[in-house]
This record gives C-alpha cells, sequence and structure tokens, in this order.
C-alpha cells in the first residue's frame, strides 16, 4: 500500500443484473472514504499486478463508503474474472484515491447516454443533476433487460429514463436525440465503443465542448502510415536520457531505465500516467485528452503516446 492507497474491506456484494455485481467498499475501523465528485473512479488493486479502473455509482455525499459495479468479461484480461470469482464479503482489496477524468461541467439541461455497464458513472450524475435541479433524460440501451443494471433505482425517475433493448426495440434512436443541439445542454455518454463512435457523428451539431465521452476500452486507431520511429525522451528533473524504440512505449523505456512513473491502465484511458511536457511535440495516442488539450501538447500519456518531434522533455 502506497501513500495514495488504502486498503478497504468488501462490506456486500450483490448482483445487479446478469453479468454485473457491485461491491460496497469500507474502512475495516469505519473511518470516513475520501469524497468524489460524479464521473471518478477508483483503481482496484486485485493481486498478481491486476489494477483494473471501475466508476463510482453511488452517492457521493456518502461518507461511509464506495460503490463500484463490474461487468464480468469473459474475454477481458482477468480483472473481472477476479472480481467475480475470487472476492467475497470480508476480503479486503487495495484501492486508489478517486480520480476523475469525467467531471460533470454545472448546466441547467443534461441529455445522458449509456450503453451496458456505461450507466456507472451517470448514475451519480444523474443524483447531481436532482440536487441542482437541472432539467435531464437518460437514454439506456442493453441487449436485454436482464443485462441492465441499476434498472431498479432509475425507476424512480419515470419517463425521464428512456430504456431500449436490442431484443425487443434495437437500438438507441441517436439521430432523433442528437441530429439537432439544444442550447445550455450538455451531453454525457458512456458505453461501448459502437455507441460512443455514434455519439461523436453528432457531435458537429452541438456547440465545441457540449458532449462529453468515457471509454472503458481504448479508441481504435488506424495503423500509422509507415510504422512507428524512435525519438528520444529525456526526463527535466532526474536528469534521464534514453532512446524510444519503435516497438516500445515512453512508460515501457522510462521504467527500464529506473524511472518510477505512476500508471494503470497503460492503454491510454485512465490519466494516471499524465506527464506535463516541457519540450518537444507529442503524437497523442490516447482516449482520454479532447482534442483542444491534444493541440495544446502540455501534457501526454507515456503509456501509449509517441513523438511527432525528435524529443520530448518531460518533467519527470
Amino acid at each position: 500500500m502506497t501513500a495514495d492507497t488504502v486498503d478497504l474491506m468488501v462490506r456486500q456484494m450483490r448482483v445487479e443484473s446478469t453479468g454485473v455485481v457491485s461491491l460496497r467498499l469500507e474502512h475495516p475501523r469505519g473511518d470516513a472514504v475520501d469524497r468524489w465528485t460524479p464521473g471518478a473512479h477508483l483503481d482496484l488493486h486485485l493481486g498478481g499486478g491486476l489494477v483494473r479502473q471501475y466508476s463510482l455509482c453511488g452517492d457521493p455525499d456518502d461518507k461511509t463508503g464506495y460503490r463500484v459495479a463490474v461487468l464480468r468479461e469473459s474475454a477481458g484480461r482477468g480483472g473481472s474474472r477476479r472480481v467475480h470469482e475470487t472476492l467475497r464479503p470480508g476480503d479486503t482489496v487495495t484501492v486508489s484515491a478517486p480520480r476523475n477524468n469525467f467531471e460533470l461541467a454545472a448546466s441547467p439541461s443534461y441529455v445522458f447516454i449509456a450503453g451496458g455497464i456505461g450507466i456507472t458513472p451517470i448514475l451519480a450524475m444523474i443524483a447531481e443533476a436532482e440536487r441542482a435541479g437541472a432539467s435531464w433524460e437518460l437514454h439506456y440501451g442493453g441487449r436485454t433487460r436482464d443485462t441492465m443494471a441499476f434498472l431498479d433505482e432509475l425507476g424512480r425517475y419515470g419517463d425521464r429514463v428512456h430504456v431500449v433493448t436490442e431484443d425487443a426495440e434495437g437500438i438507441l434512436d441517436l439521430p432523433a436525440v442528437l441530429a439537432t443541439s439544444r442550447p445550455d445542454t450538455l451531453v454525457y455518454a458512456c458505453g461501448p465503443e459502437g455507441l460512443l463512435a455514434a455519439v461523436e457523428s453528432h457531435s458537429p451539431a452541438w456547440p465545441a465542448g457540449a458532449i462529453h465521452l468515457e471509454r472503458f476500452k481504448a479508441k481504435e486507431r488506424p495503423a500509422e502510415a509507415g510504422g512507428d520511429s524512435s525519438f528520444r525522451v529525456t526526463c527535466e528533473q532526474s536528469g534521464v536520457s534514453a532512446t524510444v524504440s519503435a516497438d516500445r512505449t515512453i512508460l515501457e523505456t522510462l521504467e527500464e531505465a529506473g524511472v518510477d512513473v505512476p500508471n494503470s491502465c497503460r492503454e491510454g484511458i485512465c490519466g494516471t500516467c499524465e506527464t506535463r511536457v516541457l519540450c518537444g511535440t507529442p503524437d497523442h495516442r490516447d482516449s482520454l485528452l479532447s482534442a483542444s488539450e491534444q493541440e495544446s501538447g502540455t501534457t501526454v500519456m507515456i503509456c501509449v503516446s509517441r513523438a511527432r518531434s525528435d524529443e520530448l522533455v518531460l518533467d519527470l
């Protein structure tokens, strides 16, 4: 355990739908947990080097514990199987402090869009919109009703929640929802890549910054023409300088050079390894920074991104 992690007890596990289980995590001594805001996630350290990110889906005002929900993915990298097959009430799990890369901005009105397990960060956002007196609507899609978590909780909101199942009704009608922008309205969407790509296709109809996405998996990128090339990376603080070969990442190269950089997903989706750029031009390959943030070139996710210049100087 490090300074920014804490060991919590699995107080409760509950089946929320077919394939989805929620965890209630509390301090064994009853201490208060760190404050968090809607859209935040936790890193769960699941042993054997497995660290996975899960959105907080409880009440941010509840200081007695956290709630996360985990979809079992048989074709995943092992984190969800570890949760479903190994963790039990009474077990201890190491978690990070909450981090938020999907912050809910204040707005008079919201459109929330969720696909499958993407409902998890949206739950707390809806509760916050309610507290703020904002108008909102949710469009929630899934394969079948039995695979869609938290439908009972959402039932209290009545006809503001639009549930669409593929087996009965097909897919969410995003053109009807997003084809025309709405004044003073923000869109927050989370779910599988196909859903998010469809949401992105409507972004030109909306003002810049109105549509916000969170990905659970890295966005697919076309292969670079001619492949990758090597470049130098220099760490200003430590003085370490190394060549990043075409088949290695900046993070891997710095780890091999003895530079300890906090990291988690190694896919460019969690933000743990975000590093300030002092000189040089990054080749951004993350799925987290906005287009304007990438264009500024002030930070880089060193687990996946590379350099367009011959050298990157980093604040490490």
